[in-house]
């Protein structure tokens, strides 16, 4: 079974463990729980399955059932938190502690750069704009930014990119795109994502008075539309994108970095309609 360290959702976790038991003892869903204090011989079956979850009063049980001891509980009780964590600031939150944690036991968490990468629209920018500008210096590619960003700013995002691999510098202030994407955990990756997605959003709409008509353009239309439609737009939108992005591809004389925005989202909560008499 793997490390603690290297887990981020507790019900997998618990699951491993679980597992493991059973492959090296008679172990049982029954006996587990009754370690642990619980009544109800299905309850950490349920929990494993992600049906249920635990609770601050009861996730130290847990965790002394299954023997945690020193930073392993620490860390197992964040990691509980960062599970039942109700939004993303919450979810930002415990999810570092966890690295930080990890980090001092010397296990790599991929999220650690995804969050770093998703932080600011700097990093996503300066990525692009880097080898577009072979021999310049920090200062220029700020000053080439449509939003205010100083040399310092652009000087700290390049360190990163290149120590994460983001960019490669072939010679002094010469940098080129890696093929590396951007990876991590599904529990850990969304969650920046969504990040860097708010962010954006609000370029968008600072893109209204910031930029002339001839140079941005911005619609949208109100609808409504069953689950069924919803889809269908969704389908139409994937491919609009992968469209655009095989466009983008094929661009060879670059100029100008620009941001695509796909946002599809309720403005009422779900009527349900009475059936008439």
């Amino acid at each position: 079974m793997k490390p603690i360290v290297e887990y981020q959702d507790y019900h997998a976790f618990l699951s491993d463990y679980y597992e493991e038991r059973k492959r090296t003892s008679a172990f049982s869903w029954r006996e587990f729980a009754k370690i642990a204090g619980f009544v109800s011989p299905s309850y950490l079956k349920m929990v494993c399955e992600g049906k249920t979850n635990l609770s601050k009063v009861t996730m130290g049980r847990v965790a002394q059932a299954i023997g945690l001891v020193g930073y392993e509980v620490e860390y197992f009780e964040t990691m509980v938190q960062f599970g039942n964590a109700k939004n993303d600031e919450q979810k930002k939150k415990f999810l570092e502690q966890m690295n930080s944690m990890a980090l001092s036991h010397k296990v790599r968490i991929v999220d650690k750069d995804a969050f770093e990468y998703y932080d600011t629209w700097k990093n996503p920018v300066v990525r692009e704009l880097a080898p577009l500008m072979p021999g310049a210096m920090p200062g220029d590619i700020a000053k080439a930014c449509a939003q205010d960003v100083s040399a310092l700013d652009v000087r700290k995002s390049l360190s990163f990119l290149e120590r994460a691999g983001f960019l490669k510098q072939v010679r002094e202030n010469v940098y080129e795109q890696t093929e590396k994407s951007v990876e991590g955990s599904k529990e850990g990756l969304p969650l920046a994502i969504r990040s860097m997605h708010r962010a954006m959003g609000n370029l968008a709409v600072d893109s209204l008075n910031r930029f002339a008509p001839d140079v941005r353009n911005v619609t949208g239309i109100t609808m409504g539309v069953n689950r069924e439609a919803y889809e269908k737009i969704v389908a139409v939108l994937d491919e609009c994108r992968k469209k655009i992005t095989e466009i983008a591809n094929e661009c060879s004389d670059i100029t100008q970095v620009y941001r695509l925005n796909l946002q599809l989202f309720p403005l009422s909560k779900e009527i349900v309609k009475k059936e008439e008499a």
